[in-house]
Protein backbone atom coordinates (compact mmCIF):
# COMPACT_ATOMS: atom_id res chain seq x y z
CA UNK A 1 0.00 0.00 0.00
CA UNK A 2 1.24 3.75 -0.84
CA UNK A 3 0.18 6.50 0.65
CA UNK A 4 1.03 10.26 -1.39
CA UNK A 5 3.17 12.52 0.59
CA UNK A 6 3.64 16.56 -0.42
CA UNK A 7 5.80 18.57 1.03
CA UNK A 8 7.98 21.66 0.11
CA UNK A 9 11.52 20.81 -0.09
CA UNK A 10 13.79 23.28 -0.66
CA UNK A 11 11.53 25.75 -1.70
CA UNK A 12 9.81 23.19 -4.32
CA UNK A 13 6.88 21.29 -3.91
CA UNK A 14 7.10 17.64 -4.41
CA UNK A 15 4.54 14.97 -4.32
CA UNK A 16 5.58 10.83 -4.20
CA UNK A 17 3.88 7.69 -3.43
CA UNK A 18 5.59 6.03 -0.64
CA UNK A 19 5.31 3.07 1.44
CA UNK A 20 3.74 4.22 5.42
CA UNK A 21 6.97 3.10 7.28
CA UNK A 22 9.02 4.95 4.80
CA UNK A 23 11.46 7.12 6.75
CA UNK A 24 12.01 10.87 5.70
CA UNK A 25 15.87 10.41 5.01
CA UNK A 26 14.60 7.55 2.61
CA UNK A 27 12.03 9.74 0.89
CA UNK A 28 14.72 12.76 0.64
CA UNK A 29 17.28 10.35 -0.83
CA UNK A 30 15.55 7.48 -2.47
CA UNK A 31 12.70 9.14 -3.77
CA UNK A 32 14.03 13.13 -4.34
CA UNK A 33 17.91 11.99 -4.96
CA UNK A 34 19.13 14.42 -2.51
CA UNK A 35 21.96 12.31 -1.05
CA UNK A 36 23.34 15.38 0.72
CA UNK A 37 21.12 14.22 3.96
CA UNK A 38 23.60 10.87 5.23
CA UNK A 39 22.12 8.00 6.60
CA UNK A 40 24.92 7.27 9.26
CA UNK A 41 23.76 4.85 12.16
CA UNK A 42 20.08 3.94 11.70
CA UNK A 43 19.49 4.52 15.16
CA UNK A 44 19.37 8.47 15.60
CA UNK A 45 22.25 9.01 17.37
CA UNK A 46 24.92 10.22 15.00
CA UNK A 47 23.17 13.11 13.14
CA UNK A 48 24.19 12.96 9.84
CA UNK A 49 20.43 13.09 8.57
CA UNK A 50 19.62 16.31 9.99
CA UNK A 51 17.55 18.43 7.93
CA UNK A 52 15.13 21.73 9.28
CA UNK A 53 11.28 20.40 8.95
CA UNK A 54 9.40 23.60 9.69
CA UNK A 55 12.45 25.26 10.48
CA UNK A 56 13.52 23.20 13.35
CA UNK A 57 16.49 20.55 13.12
CA UNK A 58 15.23 17.52 13.25
CA UNK A 59 17.20 13.44 12.53
CA UNK A 60 15.27 12.59 9.37
CA UNK A 61 15.88 8.87 10.64
CA UNK A 62 13.34 9.30 12.91
CA UNK A 63 10.25 10.89 11.04
CA UNK A 64 8.31 9.12 8.80
CA UNK A 65 7.69 10.74 5.32
CA UNK A 66 3.40 10.77 6.14
CA UNK A 67 4.57 12.78 9.18
CA UNK A 68 5.54 15.41 7.35
CA UNK A 69 3.27 15.85 4.64
CA UNK A 70 2.50 19.04 4.06
CA UNK A 71 5.60 20.32 5.83
CA UNK A 72 8.45 21.90 4.31
CA UNK A 73 11.87 20.38 4.18
CA UNK A 74 14.82 21.92 4.30
CA UNK A 75 18.29 19.85 3.44
CA UNK A 76 21.72 20.55 2.50
CA UNK A 77 21.59 21.15 -1.07
CA UNK A 78 18.64 23.81 -0.02
CA UNK A 79 21.37 26.34 1.80
CA UNK A 80 22.91 27.66 -0.73
CA UNK A 81 22.05 30.64 -2.84
CA UNK A 82 20.73 30.26 -6.29
CA UNK A 83 24.15 31.52 -7.97
CA UNK A 84 25.75 28.86 -5.90
CA UNK A 85 27.23 31.19 -2.75
CA UNK A 86 27.85 29.27 0.14
CA UNK A 87 25.34 30.10 3.18
CA UNK A 88 27.26 31.60 5.36
CA UNK A 89 27.50 28.64 8.20
CA UNK A 90 28.76 26.09 4.59
CA UNK A 91 31.16 28.76 3.73
CA UNK A 92 32.71 28.94 7.58
CA UNK A 93 32.97 25.38 7.33
CA UNK A 94 34.96 25.50 4.84
CA UNK A 95 37.20 28.26 5.67
CA UNK A 96 37.77 26.83 8.83
CA UNK A 97 38.37 23.54 7.93
CA UNK A 98 35.77 22.05 9.86
CA UNK A 99 35.19 18.47 7.98
CA UNK A 100 37.91 16.23 6.75
CA UNK A 101 35.97 13.06 5.43
CA UNK A 102 32.39 15.28 5.17
CA UNK A 103 30.08 12.73 6.13
CA UNK A 104 28.74 14.06 9.14
CA UNK A 105 28.90 17.38 7.34
CA UNK A 106 25.28 18.38 6.16
CA UNK A 107 24.07 17.33 9.81
CA UNK A 108 26.36 19.39 11.81
CA UNK A 109 25.94 22.47 9.54
CA UNK A 110 21.83 22.18 9.53
CA UNK A 111 22.01 21.52 13.06
CA UNK A 112 24.70 24.65 13.70
CA UNK A 113 22.38 27.00 11.85
CA UNK A 114 19.36 26.05 14.50
CA UNK A 115 21.43 26.29 16.81
CA UNK A 116 22.53 29.76 15.91
CA UNK A 117 18.79 30.60 15.47
CA UNK A 118 18.04 30.10 18.87
CA UNK A 119 21.13 31.52 19.80
CA UNK A 120 22.62 34.36 17.58
CA UNK A 121 26.07 34.51 19.86
CA UNK A 122 27.14 31.13 21.36
CA UNK A 123 30.19 30.49 23.26
CA UNK A 124 32.35 27.48 22.69
CA UNK A 125 30.73 25.96 25.43
CA UNK A 126 26.80 26.75 23.89
CA UNK A 127 28.55 25.54 20.32
CA UNK A 128 29.57 22.30 22.39
CA UNK A 129 26.59 21.52 24.14
CA UNK A 130 24.57 22.45 20.88
CA UNK A 131 26.34 19.73 18.60
CA UNK A 132 25.85 16.87 21.28
CA UNK A 133 23.42 14.82 19.06
CA UNK A 134 26.20 15.00 16.31
CA UNK A 135 29.52 12.69 15.58
CA UNK A 136 32.27 13.02 13.43
CA UNK A 137 35.06 10.39 13.77
CA UNK A 138 37.32 12.49 12.23
CA UNK A 139 37.94 16.55 13.33
CA UNK A 140 37.74 16.11 16.61
CA UNK A 141 35.63 19.01 17.19
CA UNK A 142 37.91 21.96 17.29
CA UNK A 143 37.78 23.46 13.71
CA UNK A 144 33.82 22.48 13.92
CA UNK A 145 33.15 24.90 17.12
CA UNK A 146 35.48 27.23 15.45
CA UNK A 147 33.58 27.15 12.15
CA UNK A 148 30.40 27.39 14.07
CA UNK A 149 31.37 30.77 16.22
CA UNK A 150 32.59 31.75 12.76
CA UNK A 151 29.28 30.99 11.35
CA UNK A 152 27.24 32.65 13.46
CA UNK A 153 28.76 35.84 13.66
CA UNK A 154 28.79 35.84 9.83
CA UNK A 155 24.51 35.23 10.39
CA UNK A 156 24.46 37.95 12.36
CA UNK A 157 22.71 40.88 11.07
CA UNK A 158 25.11 44.31 11.05
CA UNK A 159 24.74 46.24 14.47
CA UNK A 160 23.76 49.76 13.02
CA UNK A 161 24.87 52.64 14.91
CA UNK A 162 21.53 54.82 16.18
CA UNK A 163 21.94 58.56 14.45
CA UNK A 164 23.05 61.22 16.71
Amino acid sequence: MSVSVTLTVNGRSVTRSVEPRTLLVQMLREHLGLTGTHVGCDTSQCGACVVHLDGRSVKACTVFAVQADGASVTTIEGLAAADGTLHPMQAAFREHHALQCGFCTPGMVMSAIDLVKTNPAPTERDVRVGLEGNLCRCTGYHNIVKAVLAGAEAMRPPVVPAAE
